[in-house]
């Protein structure tokens, strides 16, 4: 129902969403149309002017003729004028009377002339400022007119592009609809199948919790009357329960305790490199024991370096012994790692010896600063190695204090809380850091030192030597530091939570010997699982039971026949016994004969005819009696099979085989039975060949398989993600296209005031030129 709703309620949303959108496109509509009648009527409007423009330009040129003409008139006026003048200073006297007629004439005349010359020039003026302005205005509108042209087609281009995304979503959305009213009828038909199913539900429901109150009831009275104490409610019972069993983290922790491993022996080998080499340059520098003795300090320090490796040897052997501790099958928590007592007491016996030898180290340094072979330079260097070998003994001081923490648990727990855990493994991981920094100073100071110490004039080549063996120890001991910890830094956070792993609802192990008795519940308990995983015993499959079933209800053989071929069996086992015996007998003959031969050999070379002859006659009749059997049995063929193949011997009254010849036959049997093997055993290793190139390739296939598996999954993941960005694209771009049509009405709105504002202009423009028409007619 919940669904069904959901499909409502996205419907009725899209139909809203293509209302909205058909509105649009109709008001998108009305607006390209207004606006082409608005280009229409425009265009109309621009055919009148050039049409009006003409018919002025027509009056122009009748104005401009006509004002040539009165130019002329003028002109013969002031001809006539100067005539009459001329004719006028002969007879003064006799028209003086008509020369003041002719002079309020001519001044009439001035006056009519300069009104019309004035007017004239007004009127050409205002036609010149007429014509520029409707030519402007003209190329105003001309440029406005395309610009409305590019803007109507690209609106047109949008209107089309959205018409046609509009009847694709109207489809869409059709298609969708029919969907959605077929799977609405599913719902409802799986909501009446559900409200059926509920009702049964809710029946069963009421006759479980009947039935389980009363089983609970009854589970409370026994648990209160067979039951003495709940084991998890305390926590000195709940410790010996055995935990669920974390493989995975226990392979886990074994594979770091390994990593562990190698980097101690890492550190083990370039600090034992380290003491020995230390000792050796103590001997030789700055006073070379091999010439003169050494100071007493030097010496004492030297027989203390010589037991480094007494103290070194046993953190790599606790180490391997706590490697050989985390195994797959125990449940390695601080509590029941016991070994990490024995490397914490070896760690202290090794800080014990750095303490020892680190005064005598110190002294040996500022001994050496006080000879005169020490420079400036080489005594600045030898105190700042003083302050790092100080630096690097409490370094180790405080890995030991964190180690010995670490052991606790196994002996006290209450000695270090599980709240702690994570602040010292911190502090180990920090220690392991200070540690690197200080090996990183040391190789840089040393390294100085040993460039100081060549530069001086006494300098051999066995101090060279030694000087570079000490660089690259320090250097190997610089590398495994910095390895572990990183290592110890990189895998902080699984210490931390792995090794605080406890029983099921308790907080922690009260102690060790709960933790040691919860181990061997364990092993118990593995133990007991694995007697009740005893394979079954091998079965006759069905099919084939029925199979044999059949064969036996069909077959026809009696009891008489079965009896016939067992006899027959037991006699052909009877001759089978008596060829073993007979072969029996040819291999002692042939064995008494090759004695015979041996002997005969040893005779022919010592010479002694006489023993020879002695010895035939000292002969075993049993001998000659089993020659005697033999030769009657190898009268008749012979038949012998075994698993080497099948021999064939047949024998005459006449004469019997030779010895050689037979020997000849059994060598060459065996030589064609052992090449059969051989090729046998050539074919059964092309085959094998063959079938492991199989498997590789199978295997190969398989890993590709799974890598493209695994491309698949990316693929389609990535997939997903671009639908769902598709998915905002397309929501985006209907939220743009909206702002669009928005801004296309604004637009549209806007053209359709300038264009009233035009008509207006026009109006008045053609209202000035029809009056200007009409003076220019009048005048």
């Amino acid at each position: 129902m919940a669904a069904a709703a959901e499909l409502q309620g996205k419907y009725q949303k899209l139909a809203q969403e293509y209302s909205k959108l058909r509105a649009q496109n109709q008001v998108l509509k009305k607006g390209v149309v207004d606006e082409q009648a608005n280009s229409a009527s425009l265009k109309e409007q621009l055919k009148m002017k050039d049409q009006s423009l003409r018919k002025l330009q027509q009056e122009m040129d009748s104005l401009t003729f006509r004002n040539q003409q009165l130019a002329k008139r003028v002109e013969l006026l002031q001809d006539e004028l100067a005539l009459s003048e001329a004719r006028g200073k002969k007879n003064k006297k006799s028209v003086e009377s008509s020369s003041q007629l002719s002079q309020e004439q001519k001044s009439v005349f001035n006056e009519d002339l300069q009104k019309k010359i004035e007017e004239n020039e007004r009127l050409h003026i205002l036609f010149f400022e007429a014509d520029e302005q409707h030519k402007r205005l003209e190329a105003e509108l001309r440029s406005r007119l395309e610009v409305l042209e590019t803007d109507a087609a690209q609106h047109q281009a949008v209107v089309d592009s959205l018409t046609k995304k509009y009847t694709e979503t109207i489809e869409k959305l059709q298609n969708d609809k029919a969907k959605l009213e077929i799977k609405s009828q599913t719902l409802e038909r799986e909501a009446k199948d559900c409200r059926l199913r509920t009702e049964e539900c809710q029946q069963q429901l009421k006759n479980l919790q009947a039935a389980l109150g009363s089983r609970l009831e009854e589970s409370l009275c026994i648990i209160n009357e067979k039951v003495p104490f709940n084991d998890t409610r305390s926590a000195r019972y709940n410790a010996l329960n055995v935990p669920l069993h974390n493989r995975r983290n226990q392979l886990k922790l074994r594979d770091l305790a390994g990593q562990a491993l190698a980097f101690v022996q890492e550190l083990v080998t370039a600090l034992l490199n380290f003491h020995t080499y230390t000792e050796q340059k103590v001997q030789i520098f700055p006073i070379d024991s091999a010439t003169d003795s050494i100071s007493p300090l030097n010496q004492k320090f030297s027989q203390y370096l010589h037991e480094n490796a007494s103290y070194v040897r046993p953190l790599e052997e606790g180490m391997l012994h706590l490697f050989e501790s985390i195994t797959e099958d125990t449940v390695t928590v601080l509590e029941t790692t016991v070994k990490l007592k024995t490397f914490s007491e070896h760690l202290a016996s090794y800080l014990g010896f750095l303490r020892k030898i680190l005064p005598y180290q110190l002294k040996s340094l500022e001994e050496e600063c006080e000879s005169s072979l020490c420079t400036a330079a080489l005594r600045a260097r030898n105190m700042e190695l003083h302050r790092d070998m100080k630096r690097l003994t409490a370094v180790f001081e405080k890995l030991h204090t964190y180690v010995s923490l670490l052991a606790l648990p196994s002996t006290r727990p209450e000695g270090l809380l599980r709240t702690n855990y994570n602040f010292v493994f911190t502090n180990i991981a920090a220690g392991l850091h200070g540690f690197h920094d200080i090996l990183k100073d040391i190789s840089k100071h040393y390294s100085q030192k040993a460039a100081l110490e060549q530069e001086v004039p006494t300098a051999t080549q066995k101090l060279i030597t030694t000087n570079d063996c000490i660089l690259s120890s320090v250097a190997a001991l610089t590398n495994g530091a910095g390895k572990m910890a990183s290592f110890f830094s990189n895998n902080l956070d699984h210490f931390s939570t792995s090794l605080s792993y406890g029983p099921k609802g308790g907080a922690e192990f009260i102690s060790p010997l709960s933790a040691e008795c919860m181990l061997q519940y364990k092993q118990k308990a593995a133990a007991y699982v694995k007697s009740l995983k005893k394979p079954c015993a091998d079965s006759v499959p069905y099919e084939e039971a029925l199979a044999n079933r059949r064969i036996l209800l069909s077959s026809t053989e009696s009891r008489e026949g079965l009896a016939q071929q067992v006899q027959q069996s037991l006699e052909k086992i009877a001759k089978l016994e008596q060829e073993k015996e007979h072969w029996m007998l040819e291999a002692q003959l042939a064995k008494i004969k090759l004695e015979k031969e041996n002997q005969k050999l040893k005779n022919s070379l010592s010479g002694h005819l006489t023993e020879t002859i002695q010895e035939h006659s000292v002969l075993p009749n049993t001998a000659e009696q089993k020659k005697e059997t033999t030769e009657k049995s190898l009268r008749e063929p012979i038949k012998s099979t075994s698993l080497i193949g099948m021999l064939t011997v047949t024998t005459d009254n006449e004469k019997a085989p030779d010895v050689e010849s037979r020997e000849d036959l059994i060598k060459t049997h065996y030589m064609a039975r052992i090449a059969e093997l051989t090729s046998h055993l050539q074919l059964a290793d092309s085959k094998s060949v063959h079938f492991h190139a199989e498997c590789r390739a199978l295997a190969k296939r398989l890993s590709l398989a799974e890598k493209s598996k695994e491309s698949l999954t990316e693929e389609l993941k990535l997939a997903s993600q671009n639908i769902t960005r598709l998915q905002d694209e397309l929501m985006t771009t209907k939220r743009s296209y909206e702002d669009q049509l928005s801004m296309m009405s604004d637009h549209l709105c806007s053209m359709n005031e300038t264009l009233t504002k035009q008509r207006e202009e026009i109006d008045t423009l053609k209202l000035t030129s029809k009056g200007n028409s009409k003076k220019n007619k009048n005048r």
